[in-house]
């Protein structure tokens, strides 16, 4: 009996323990939930629509663009969330990633890789569309008629979709998970927060028509805070992993 007490005191102590405030801290974030609630939804795109910073409340807010499909009708969705809050280090680790799709699911298997608009499920999909030949030789995507709403749900309007940097993305940043945000026309990036894919909706988005300077701010203001919370959590997880390797090598003691 006595025995039984010890060993019950001990999970008493190691709970308490694991519960305490040196237990390494997981930010949930509004996008664990949205790819949640589409668990029975087999193919799906959530991309970063929008995204700004409430100096009132000091709040940072991300608004998302669903696009997932209807099994039932064979058709596509698209849906925009409200403005949503985010952690200061989610929102720093995709300050530049505006307009992209930063959650994928192709066939029922869930992908956190951030990518250009479309490419990781509707580009190159031969279900959605098919590659022609332009007349400056040049290979590009063409959406057929059915699917034609996804350009301008994507972003794309009337800027072409070429073959090269979807290729470049496929072959040389999807196998390992780098972002890619391509190479405009001007020699500017082509995805992402400042990229022309996403500045050219300038008139649509809450972040692109704030000032430079309030861009800027938020900027160095996230990246301080969000350094700060890493710092912490990195002490935390530390001292976690320290405590329970005492814990641990205590565990197997004398007889």
């Amino acid at each position: 009996m006595r025995i039984y007490h010890y060993f019950s005191l001990l999970a008493s102590l190691f709970l308490i323990s694991a519960c305490g405030p040196n237990t390494p801290v997981y930010e949930k974030n509004p996008i664990d939930d949205l790819v949640k609630k589409m668990t029975e939804v087999p193919n799906y795109s959530i991309m970063l629509y929008d995204m700004n910073y409430d100096e009132s409340s000091e709040k940072y807010l991300h608004q998302y663009r669903i696009l997932k499909e209807d099994s039932f009708q064979d058709t596509l969705v698209s849906e925009t969330t409200d403005w949503l809050q985010v952690s200061d280090a989610y929102f720093n680790s995709n300050i530049d990633n505006m307009g992209m799709a930063l959650v994928t699911k192709v066939d029922g298997e869930v992908e956190k890789k951030v990518a250009p608009p479309g490419y990781n499920n509707y580009v190159g999909n031969e279900k959605y569309g098919k590659w022609n030949q332009g007349s400056d030789g040049n290979s590009f995507w063409e959406f057929y008629g059915k699917y034609a709403m996804l350009r301008s749900v994507l972003g794309y309007g009337m800027s072409p979709i070429y073959r090269g940097g979807w290729n470049d993305y496929r072959r040389n940043y999807y196998p390992s998970g780098r972002t890619y945000y391509g190479t405009s026309s001007n020699g500017g990036t082509r995805f992402g927060t400042t990229g022309s894919h996403n500045t050219n909706r300038s008139s649509t988005s809450t972040w692109n028509r704030k000032p430079t300077t309030f861009k800027q701010n938020v900027r160095s203001k996230v990246q301080r805070s969000s350094s700060r919370t890493s710092s912490r959590n990195s002490r935390s997880s530390s001292r976690y992993r320290s405590s329970s390797s005492s814990r641990g090598r205590g565990f197997g003691g004398g007889k």
